[in-house]
């Protein structure tokens, strides 16, 4: 059973390595993968501390971590959408 879960993170973190590779022109899609990672990081996280039988303190210092990076993702959005008034890397210019 922990092998087949092991397995099954493995295949969501590639899963959304792939699609962050894939949607790389909208900054939306690869906010939306960056979670997916993270969360399969975080599965990944919970079956080892679950597995060895350890505290869960770091996997809640892990999640609030990637809820900072989630919220400063979307304020990045926000702030892109508003000036740019969409989210493709082709409209702007980094040089201006």
């Amino acid at each position: 059973m922990v092998i087949f879960c092991l397995f099954f993170s493995l295949i969501m973190y590639f899963m959304g390595l792939i699609s962050f590779c894939m949607k790389r022109k909208h900054l939306l899609l690869m906010l939306l993968s960056l979670e997916f990672i993270m969360l399969s990081l975080y599965f990944n996280l919970f079956l080892y501390l679950m597995y060895f039988n350890y505290e869960f303190y770091f996997s809640m210092v892990f999640i609030s971590m990637s809820v900072c990076e989630g919220a400063l993702g979307l304020s990045i959005l926000v702030s892109m959408v508003r000036t740019h008034s969409n989210d493709y890397f082709q409209t702007f210019n980094i040089l201006w």
